[in-house]
């Protein structure tokens, strides 16, 4: 009964696709990356966080946290529909579900999970807060102090990535994964959304800028940008 409201506030053209609700924020192009490279049938919906579409009950009801993306899978565990919050998990369910980019070994998936929760748990807040503070308060907050913190912690974390990635083609090694389609997204915003290169000084980052690159060619990664834009 829940999933009718969502299903009345942004009704689908094709109700047997996944349903995505999203708009192309890092968290958001990451998931539509995810079901382009699956090849997985998705209908996408604009979320409009600028409007606030994501506070509303509707969404709330695949969401109560009111963040993008979330979906509905129709064909689910056990052929139920599901419904998913939270892209980290979004991106294991799509995993799961293809049993595509991602170890099939358990060795393999812990390392894939622990890269994962790293980009869930820091890259995602760190480099948000970076974006938040450099780019969009500028006029509300002049104090120093937040530019400086977030940006010595988003080189940090920058420096990670690419001492990782100095010895591995890709973060999982030699294939391309979900960890990749988690990062990467948030490292292009870096030059993208926040125009923060020159600041962040993103030239040091050599290794990093290569994988980036990498990603960000795949023609999956290019239409992933353009789902559920303004």
């Amino acid at each position: 009964m829940q999933l009718q409201l969502v299903r009345e506030r942004w009704p689908a053209k094709h109700p047997s696709f996944i349903q995505l609700y999203s708009m192309n924020t890092p968290n958001g192009i990451k998931v539509a990356l995810a079901l382009e490279e699956m090849g997985l049938k998705y209908e996408p919906h604009l979320i409009n966080i600028l409007e606030d579409d994501q506070f509303t009950q509707a969404f709330k009801v695949i969401n109560p946290n009111s963040k993008i993306p979330a979906l509905i899978d129709p064909n689910g565990p056990d052929d139920h529909p599901i419904s998913l919050m939270e892209s980290g998990a979004i991106l294991r369910y799509l995993a799961d579900k293809t049993g595509e980019f991602t170890p099939l070994d358990r060795a393999g998936r812990s390392a894939c999970d622990q890269w994962l929760f790293f980009q869930v748990g820091h890259i995602g807040p760190m480099f948000g807060q970076f974006g938040h503070f450099f780019k969009y308060a500028v006029e509300s907050c002049d104090h120093p102090y937040p530019v400086q913190r977030y940006t010595n912690e988003t080189r940090r974390l920058l420096g990670v990535l690419d001492e990782h990635l100095q010895r591995h083609e890709y973060m999982l090694g030699e294939s391309y994964s979900i960890v990749d389609m988690a990062i990467v997204p948030w490292v292009e915003a870096l030059t993208s959304a926040y125009k923060a290169a020159e600041h962040l000084q993103l030239a040091d980052f050599t290794s990093v800028t290569r994988w980036e690159a990498t990603c960000t060619a795949r023609p999956a990664y290019q239409r992933a940008r353009q789902v559920c834009a303004l």
